[in-house]
């Protein structure tokens, strides 16, 4: 499946009605299929059901299903309502794909319909002997699911809305990302080189955040009219008509209009940063948090040492050797694409904590053994932005207080001073 038509579906799924619609449409097959085991072998086999005791079934599920999925929405509107509050409104995109609280609610309202659709059937006649004993082996199998799912959802929607789980969300998505990244820094294009000549730029027709760069058709259009393309931008960046968001050369002539429509269209260009191929929005989103909790209405030193920790261990994912194979193979031979600068990584991931918790001891000591852990990446722009932000911290906290044994603590765990 190509990674277009991946990501529109990944969109349509992350709708809610989307599984609730799908989950519908399988109640209502389910209720009516049942009917086709009549006039089969199962007719001279099987138990004869009455409809009475199925109907009394049927009745229990639609009487109780419309409540509880009432009950699921609002929970989860509390949920997300709390995200914004507690954490970041940026948070809100992975709050609401919660995949528990989804299925809940689709298998509540998916009951509702089947035992709707179910007992008008019923009422009809439309099920025989063994259309009835299907029906009644149904009933029973969704009476089962709404009960076990109910409990599974209880549990989970005691956690949708607090903040460490949402924290352990971002952090979960902000890995995937990373991750993919560190293995495939290039888009499985080639590294930006000094060989091209005569570039022209390419401008930005649209406003907005680059949300995912299609790589593949832009490849496949320079192959077409035999150019070359170096990538001025990577998904995360904001861009409007005054942006070069590209550099073409060519060996012969070319339409520069047609050339800076068919480059757009291969930038696909949001109103909002998306996580997927964006591993800066995950950090950033994460400082967010921290920072909110760092100020004085909220007073929450811990969240935030908590999210120091999160991005440790998002950066240790650079520490992990990278295999070749398929992820770092070239594919796209006519594109030149930037890699992410650390220097930029860190700013997202820590700036803010430093400047927000400045005037906490504790808050910049966890943010200078962090320091001190990642200069043991055995990677060179890791180590030089680890002892410039552990300067800077440190910086801060000496400016933001006047306490002369906390500056001095701080110095011996500081990573700068170390190296000094």
């Amino acid at each position: 499946m190509k990674k277009s038509t991946l990501i529109f579906f990944n969109k349509i799924r992350e709708q809610l009605w989307f599984r609730p619609l799908f989950f519908s449409i399988l109640s209502i097959a389910a209720a009516l299929l049942a009917q086709q085991a009549d006039g089969t072998f199962l007719n001279d086999k099987v138990p004869d059901i009455k409809s009475e005791s199925i109907q009394d079934l049927l009745n229990t599920i639609s009487s109780s299903m419309l409540v509880i999925a009432t009950l699921a929405v609002a929970s989860m509107l509390s949920a997300f309502s709390n995200a914004d509050s507690i954490a970041t409104p940026r948070s809100f995109k992975i709050v609401i794909t919660d995949d528990v609280s989804q299925n809940a609610l689709s298998i509540f309202i998916g009951a509702f319909i089947f035992s709707i659709v179910a007992t008008v059937a019923l009422d009809n006649s439309y099920y025989n002997k063994a259309g009835r004993f299907i029906l009644f082996l149904s009933t029973l199998s969704f009476f089962a699911v709404v009960i076990i799912t109910f409990l599974w959802w209880v549990d989970s929607i005691s956690r949708l809305g607090r903040l460490e789980h949402i924290i352990s969300q971002v952090e979960k998505v902000a890995t995937k990302s990373l991750s993919v990244y560190v293995k495939n820094p290039l888009l499985k294009g080639k590294a930006i080189s000094n060989n091209i000549s005569n570039e022209i730029p390419i401008f930005s027709t649209k406003n907005g955040y680059v949300q995912y760069l299609n790589m593949a058709v832009l490849q496949t259009y320079a192959e077409e009219i035999n150019i070359n393309i170096r990538l001025n931008c990577l998904p995360g960046k904001y861009v409007q008509p005054n942006t070069t968001i590209a550099y073409i050369s060519a060996a012969n002539n070319i339409e520069i209009k047609n050339i800076t429509q068919k480059v757009n269209e291969t930038f696909h260009v949001g109103h909002t940063r998306a996580f997927d191929d964006d591993p800066r929005f995950g950090l950033t989103v994460l400082s967010e948090i921290a920072s909110k909790a760092l100020s004085s209405g909220i007073n929450d030193p811990g969240t935030a040492i908590q999210i120091i920790g999160s991005h440790e261990r998002l950066f240790f994912l650079w520490n992990k050797p990278v295999e070749e194979g398929e992820e770092s193979t070239v594919q796209h031979d006519r594109i030149e694409v930037p890699t992410l600068v650390i220097k930029d990584l860190f700013e997202d991931a820590f700036r803010p904590i430093a400047r927000d918790g400045a005037n906490n001891i504790e808050v910049m000591q966890r943010l200078q053994k962090t320091f001190y852990a990642l200069e043991t990446i055995d990677q060179q722009e890791i180590k030089e932005a680890a002892n410039e932000h552990s300067y800077e911290a440190f910086k801060r906290f000496e400016k933001a207080t006047n306490f002369k044994n906390d500056i001095e603590r701080l110095k011996e765990v500081s990573l700068f001073n170390k190296n000094t």
